[in-house]
């Protein structure tokens, strides 16, 4: 389970869309995620669909690497589609004891599924085509407009490139503590809900006494590279836009324009 997780990982390979400007992933990510939320039709989550399977396709990454993602949202993706179903007024198609199934439920379950399997998907695509580095250049540019109004962009960026290159490291770390504990006896699957909390103290205690640890290696080699924000700093290499990020603007908008559409005339055509 520990290794399922996606999120924060980067997959080297040599495709158009790892050589895409971060700034543009950034933007495509905000704007694939509207999408799933302005579609309220299934010819909107078709036209989602088909972009994301495009931009997958592109990307050179597997598509068994890409949804391995997923299984680390399994339980929260069940529970969300359960109270979906039960809970939401309307036709009832099943019927045991208290709990009710109605039609309006599942379609809005099957919604809200899509939205959140397309949702990590989408967000793992970003992070497995973009280096942390480039992520955090590609934020800090693009809330540069924000310093006006005295805003850390930098340190905010700086945060979050840290915070991505440790969950690599931390699931590592947690892999291998889980791996000596099991050896040493423990049981992190059998038994109920309040034994499985207490099976977690001896793998939580060490994996934070781990963190904070690299946590103040880190600081003390950032205190001794004389590092005191972003002020006066500089870039080795600048971001600059080329052809290739212009044109992926231009799909991106056509995309958005046609998930309008679909908004307003989707019903139509089904």
């Amino acid at each position: 389970m520990i290794r399922d997780i996606t999120i924060g990982q980067y997959y080297p390979a040599d495709s158009i869309l790892h050589r895409l400007d971060p700034r543009v992933k950034f933007i495509a990510t905000i704007i694939f995620i509207a999408s799933l939320f302005v579609s309220n039709t299934w010819t909107g989550y078709l036209a989602a669909t088909v972009f994301l399977a495009a931009v997958i396709k592109i990307s050179k990454v597997p598509f068994r690497f890409m949804i391995k993602g997923l299984k680390a949202i399994v339980v929260l993706l069940m529970i969300t589609l359960f109270f979906n179903m039960i809970f939401t007024p309307g036709e009832a198609i099943f019927h045991v004891w208290i709990i009710t199934i109605t039609k309006e439920g599942v379609v809005l379950a099957a919604r809200m599924g899509i939205r959140l399997i397309y949702l990590i998907i989408g967000s793992s695509v970003m992070t497995l085509t973009t280096t942390p580095n480039q992520l955090t250049d590609g934020l800090e540019r693009l809330l540069k407009p924000l310093e006006k109004i005295r805003v850390p962009v930098h340190d905010i960026a700086m945060m979050m490139s840290i915070a991505l290159r440790f969950i690599p490291i931390l699931l590592e770390e947690t892999d291998k503590i889980m791996k000596a504990q099991i050896a040493r006896g423990a049981d992190f699957e059998n038994g109920g809900l309040l034994k499985k909390i207490k099976s977690m103290v001896p793998l939580l205690v060490p994996l934070f006494v781990s963190a904070f640890r690299r946590a103040n290696d880190l600081a003390l080699a950032m205190e001794a590279r004389c590092y005191h924000g972003g002020e006066g700093r500089t870039q080795m290499k600048p971001l600059v836009y080329r052809k290739q990020d212009i044109f992926a603007y231009m799909i991106l908008s056509a995309y958005l324009a046609v998930c309008i559409l679909l908004r307003i005339y989707g019903g139509y055509l089904i």
